[in-house]
């Protein structure tokens, strides 16, 4: 998986449509307001959404694969987030503008004898631009889709129109998404995308540990909680700059670099939105960002300075 880097600055865009796609979640299509085709995208990507409020969140791009004229993304609102979804329930309507940034893509679909999608709720927005694509190449592949309840799936209409290739499994109704139903197709070299609730990626997670490797990819609302870990000061070389900045064990890489008056691209801070992604030259980064796989993460090249920090004493970052 190679991420797909975003624009530089941002791009004003106005909302050219809102529509309800279930109980609490609308979707946005943005448009150039003077009707200029939008920057270029592939199956996997996101937005970050920048609201007139200050607020920025990522979104994925839940249009069909590879539309310029408008990017769809789709909004669940969360009472108890940090009111970014709020917002957009609440106040964005037809006519307004707002800002993004990017594309950027973590979530990178790559080719596959055939594919096995799973989702929950919300998490059906960066697989369907991955099920169409897969329909359009005419590779093999099934979804499985998970919900608190039918009223609650986004997107029901328009996946109903693909058959029996797609599962739908409501708590309420049918029960969880039955996972070991995925062994069969996973051992006969098929591809497992999937994206939603922690509970789902991490009961994934533990069922890969018999699949083979990178067989699963997993795009995350949230990065993993990891352990507690000790943080050890260290020292960050930023080649580019010619500066050594001194990173204390409590503050973060970016927080240290940004005090030296050194600005990396950021977003989320959480990550998982990949917006900081940064080259290592030298050192061993201690990786504890939701977008790596465990391959990546041991080749070591690069890593996301918003929360990973170093299993060296010195970094040597391309900054």
């Amino acid at each position: 998986m190679t991420p797909q880097a975003g624009t530089a600055g941002k791009l004003d865009v106005a909302v050219r449509q809102l529509r309800w796609e279930a109980d609490g979640v609308v979707s946005l299509d943005l448009a150039d307001p003077t009707g200029k085709p939008l920057p270029s995208w592939e199956p996997g990507a996101h937005v970050d959404l920048v609201l007139p409020n200050g607020l920025e969140r990522q979104y994925s791009l839940c249009g069909p694969p590879g539309e310029r004229a408008y990017y769809r993304i789709g909004v669940r609102r969360e009472r108890a987030s940090r009111g970014g979804s709020e917002y957009v329930h609440a106040f964005l309507r037809p006519g307004q503008r707002v800002s993004i940034k990017g594309p950027r893509n973590n979530f990178a679909f790559n080719p596959a004898k055939s594919y096995v999608f799973v989702a929950g709720g919300i998490g059906i927005t960066p697989i369907l631009p991955m099920v169409r694509a897969a329909e359009a190449r005419g590779t093999d592949w099934q979804l499985y889709f998970g919900g608190r309840t039918s009223a609650s799936m986004p997107f029901l209409d328009e996946l109903r129109g693909y058959g029996e290739r797609v599962r739908c499994h409501s708590s309420d109704t049918t029960g969880r998404i039955p996972l070991t139903e995925l062994e069969r197709p996973v051992a006969a070299g098929a591809k497992v995308y999937a994206c939603g609730p922690a509970s789902l990626l991490s009961d994934l997670d533990t069922a890969a540990a018999n699949w083979p490797p990178e067989a699963l990819r997993l795009e995350r609302f949230k990065a993993p909680q990891a352990a507690p870990a000790e943080n050890k000061p260290i020292e960050v070389e930023c080649a580019a700059s010619k500066k050594t900045v001194s990173v204390g064990a409590d503050e973060s890489i970016v927080g240290a670099l940004e005090k030296a008056g050194i600005r990396p691209v950021t977003s989320c801070r959480s990550g998982i939105c990949g917006s900081c992604e940064t080259k290592v030259l030298d050192g061993v980064p201690d990786h504890r960002d939701g977008i790596l796989s465990a391959s990546e993460q041991a080749a070591g090249d690069r890593m996301f300075v918003c929360v990973s920090r170093a299993r060296t004493p010195r970094l040597v970052l391309d900054l």
